[in-house]
Order: C-alpha cells, then structure tokens, then sequence
C-alpha cells in the first residue's frame, strides 16, 4: 500500500504519530517506511565537496557547512528536517543535498553509505509506505530511479489532502529550468576541474561564463518576488539577446564536457544535465505551442522559466491506467459548498464513487468564527502596523497559542516584526528553522504565537490548549496577476464558463477551507477563528466561502471573541 500525502510535515506526522496509533488498534504487524525526495536528505558526497571547497564558500554558509558535517556523524537517516543546527531557509542546503539531475547514482564513491539509498531500501521491504504527492508523480511521470520499483507492488494507492493534487500534477506534466539548476551545474564543472580534471581549463571556462550568463538574464527580469508571462518576457529584445546568450552558454558547456566523457563521473552527470537543460531551454522558447500556460518568477537572485498544461485530466487518466488497482483521493476540503465537480473534473475522474462524511465535530459549541469591524485595508502603507495593533489585545488575553496564517510573505515578515516589537509573548517566524522545530518550539512554549504563511495553512495538527486561536490575513484568492491563473481563467472563458465563479473562487474557497482547519482537531478542542477581511461579510460571494465552512456562530464583535476564549463554555 502507497500513501501520498500533500506535505513532508503531514508525513512525518502520519509516521511517527498516527499510523503506530492505527497499526496498535488494529493490531497491524506489517512493517510501515518513511520515503521523501532525494533532495530531503543530506548528500555526503556533496558535503565532502563542499568542505573541500570551502575557502570559495561565504563565511556563512561555510559555517553551516561546518555544522552540517557534524551532523553528519550524527543523523541516523539523514533526514535534513531533523537539522536543528542550521536554519530551514540556509544557502548550504541546496549545495549539500541532491536532485535527480545531479545525483551520481551507483557510480558515487559514498554510495553505500547513501541516505536515500537506506531510505528506498527499507521502503522496499515494508508493506506500507508513506510518500508525498511530489514523489509520487515524480515517480509516475519522469520514472525517477529507484522509487519506481515500489509501484508495481502496490495494490492500493491512498492520497490524503487529495486536493492539492491538480496543481502538483500540472508541475510534472510541463517543464522549467532554473538559475538554481544551471548554477549547481556550473559548481560541479568547478569541481570536476579542481579534483579529477586539472587539464582541463576550459571546464572553468565554462562554469564562470554559464554563471555569468544566467544571472545577467536574471537582471533583465526586474523586481523580485514577481511571477509573470513568459511570452509577453520574450517579447523583449533585451531578453531574447539575454536569453541567446544563456543559449550559446549552454551548448558551450554541452560541446566541452562531451571531449571529456568518461574521465569523470562527476562530469558525465554533469554533461547529461547540460543536455536536458539544453532540451528544456529550446521547448520553453517555443511559445506558441496551444493548451499551455508559459510563466516565469524570480527573487532576488534566482529565476524559474517554466511551462505548465492548463489541464491535467487526460494525463493523470492515463497515470491511473498505468497502475491498475484502487485509487483512493481523501482529503477535508474536497467539496466546495458540498459538490465534488470542482475537483473530479480537474483530475478527470468524474465518474469515481464519490461520499461526504460529517464532521465529527461540534462546531456550534466548541468555535466561534469572527470577522472584526474596522479593518484597516490591505496593501495600504502601514496596514501591518494597524492589524497587529488590532488583533494583540485578543492574542494577549488568549496567552499567546495562536496561529496567525498569512497569504504573503512579506504580510507574514511584517506582522512578525510588529507583534516582537510591542508583546513579550515568543513569536515564532515560518523559516528561521525547520517546521518540525517551529512545532515544537510553539508546543513546548505554551504560550507563543506562530505567524506563518502557506507551510503551516495544512498538513499540521496541533490539539488541545495549546492551539484555541488561527487569525488568517484575508481571504486566500490566487494574485490576478498570477500567469497560470489568467490561462486557467481564459481558458474556462474560452469554453463558456464563468472564470471567477469557476476557477478563482473555488480555489480560494478550498486553501481557507485548509486554514480553518488548524483551529479544531479533535472534539475537547475549543477556540475562536479571526478572518481579517470584510469581503466574507460584505461581498456576495462571501456566502460561498460561509457555506463551505463548519457551521460556527458568528461575531464581528472582537470583544465578544475574548469573552468565548475566556469561558469554558459557550455563551
């Protein structure tokens, strides 16, 4: 049996807690595995490079490097979210971990002592696994090495937060190529040429020029933190000569690595991953192929070119005829105001047996839902300052154990550093450590306040006193400016459909459906749930999102929500 959950924090959640707790019950005896992404655990092989390049490292991510061989000697399974010495968000991570690009396979000189070898090998023998969605259509639809060999046996295929699975799907159903990609390329033919091939000078040559080349196109980009249309990018003359460059750069690096196969099987890896890289520059640039959305986002100093399906139906039905067997798609926030469509359609699968269980939950006694009066508007300079001015009072009188969820990070940020200016509670930032380490941290406080954005909206169980208040920003609609929403929302257009009520609203409808969820987890749990936007109450479509929420009372009276969270028992 195979189940996929939608996040690696859910997974470790249902290995460590709730599978044991149901193998008890049912007095189970089959052996239960943990299996992530390749990326997810520490690459020694990279490591020892990195050390052994360390005076080309910065001073910081030098010291996690440090730090990172240290825990090395440690780790029994090399589960990076198991680091606590080095923060979530480090540099060194991508420098020390792998990807299916770069991994050298069996012909790595610390194969034997791989972690995710390890990994895979005890997935192998269990008779339950539990993966993530991303490495199981990664598995299903680029045949990744190694996972695949797990399928064939499984007879029963579960998702659970089955609604994410449309858009993780579309990921591997198009393409991309990223800065991050083409610079790890560029390090390894720095390496290749420091350690097994010194003779060869133009290696250096080439890592230095591709290096160049894709952050010179990065800086025709613009503004970061920004996803737009990569058409309308290439219509720039600017970029395109950006871009031809990025182009020769590539087929350089292909020409010279291919004199030296075999010499290296660092630089084999490398020269393979300069020819996808070379496939998927050429199939990015052309643009007028129909039924995709092409897109590109950047931050500061990285970017992502990439092609996405705007429907993924028919691919993911040929998916499941592949693996004939039980396909099982399980998740809270399925429904949108009690109908299915939403999502069987998205994944073609229409004609499956369907079935809505009630809560089990008692809504109208243990919560209470409350939109604030005098919201200040979003997006408005100093809108920060005045919400959390606003909500403290109400996060002061709960003793902290609160989740506020943003739908940014820069909201998220700015709130942070509101709330640690003006409170003496501990306020807990998503990326100044591992998510693991942030839950337990705000468990064993007591009384903190986790502000956090998409991470923590699902996939994180939290019951008890310890969580009785989630405040979410405002409602969680797509930006409109968002590439891959525009083609969804043209292309429902195109077929005579309503792109709001359709695409955009479900959407939203479904991600706050998410973030509602945090609040009651079991049925002693007992709390009040803040929304900061008065669209819910003031706009029409307001109703859908009510309809789609546990049937709670209702308060614009944030007075009234103290009150609630201050006696046992409902008013």
């Amino acid at each position: 049996m195979i189940i996929s959950t939608g996040s690696k924090a859910l997974q470790d959640q249902l290995y460590s807690r709730d599978l044991p707790t149901v193998s008890n019950a049912l007095k189970f005896t089959g052996k239960l595995a943990l299996l992530k992404g390749r990326s997810n655990y520490l690459c020694l092989e990279r490591l020892e490079q990195q050390a052994l390049a360390g005076g080309d490292l910065p001073v910081q991510i030098l010291s996690d490097v440090i730090l990172l061989r240290s825990w090395s000697n440690q780790t029994e399974d090399g589960d990076i979210s198991t680091c606590v010495s080095v923060a979530e968000d480090s540099q060194a991570w991508p420098l020390v971990t792998s990807t299916n690009d770069n991994c050298l396979g069996s012909d790595c000189p610390l194969y034997k002592d791989c972690f995710v070898v390890k990994a895979r090998k005890k997935a192998m023998d269990a008779d339950v696994v539990i993966v993530n969605h991303h490495l199981f259509l990664a598995d299903m639809v680029v045949k990744e090495s190694g996972f695949g060999e797990l399928i064939p046996e499984a007879e029963v295929m579960i998702f659970d937060e089955a609604h994410q699975l449309p858009d993780i799907a579309s990921q591997y159903f198009g393409q991309s190529l990223s800065s991050r990609q083409l610079l790890d390329l560029a390090k390894d033919f720095t390496i290749a040429y420091r350690t097994e091939l010194k003779d060869t000078q133009q290696l250096q040559k080439c890592a230095d020029r591709l290096a160049q080349s894709a952050q010179d196109f990065r800086l025709q980009l613009g503004e970061p933190g920004y996803r737009g249309n990569l058409r309308e990018l290439l219509a720039d003359p600017r970029v395109q000569r950006a871009l031809l460059l990025l182009d020769d750069t590539l087929e350089l690096c292909y020409d010279v690595a291919k004199l030296s196969l075999g010499r290296s099987a660092l630089l084999d890896a490398a020269f393979e991953r300069a020819t996808l890289y070379r496939a998927r520059l050429k199939r990015l640039k052309e643009i007028n192929q129909p039924g995709y959305s092409y897109w590109y986002e950047c931050t500061s100093r990285h970017f992502t070119l990439a092609l996405t399906p705007l429907t993924v139906a028919d691919k993911f039905k040929e998916v499941m005829a592949q693996k004939p067997g039980s396909w099982i798609f399980t998740s809270a926030t399925l429904s949108v105001n009690d109908d299915l469509h939403h999502f069987t359609a998205r994944l073609g699968i229409e004609q499956a047996e369907s079935m809505l269980l009630p809560s089990p939950f008692d809504y109208t006694r243990q919560a209470l839902l409350c939109v604030p009066r005098n919201l200040p508007q979003t997006n408005q300079p100093g809108s920060a300052r005045q919400l959390a001015a606003m909500l403290r009072p109400i996060i002061e009188a709960n003793n902290g154990r609160c989740f506020m969820l943003c739908t940014s990070h820069a909201m998220m940020r700015d709130l942070a550093e509101q709330f640690r200016a003006t409170m003496t509670l501990p306020v807990l930032l998503q990326g100044e450590t591992s998510k693991g380490q942030l839950l337990q941290q705000f468990v064993s406080a007591g009384n903190a306040l986790l502000v956090a954005t998409s991470s923590f909206w699902e996939g994180v169980d939290v019951r008890g006193d310890t969580l009785s208040l989630v405040i979410i920003d405002k409602l969680p609609f797509t930006s409109p400016d968002d590439p891959l929403l525009k083609a969804r929302m043209e292309d429902c257009r195109l077929r005579g459909g309503d792109p709001f009520d359709e695409v955009q609203l479900p959407d939203a409808v479904i991600t706050l459906k998410q973030g509602v969820g945090r609040l009651i987890r079991d049925s002693d749990d007992r709390g009040v749930l803040v929304i900061c936007d008065n669209r819910l109450v003031m706009r029409p479509y307001g109703a859908t999102f009510l309809a789609s929420l546990p049937p709670t009372p209702r308060t614009r009276d944030i007075a009234r929500a103290v009150r609630f969270l201050a006696i046992p028992t409902a008013e």
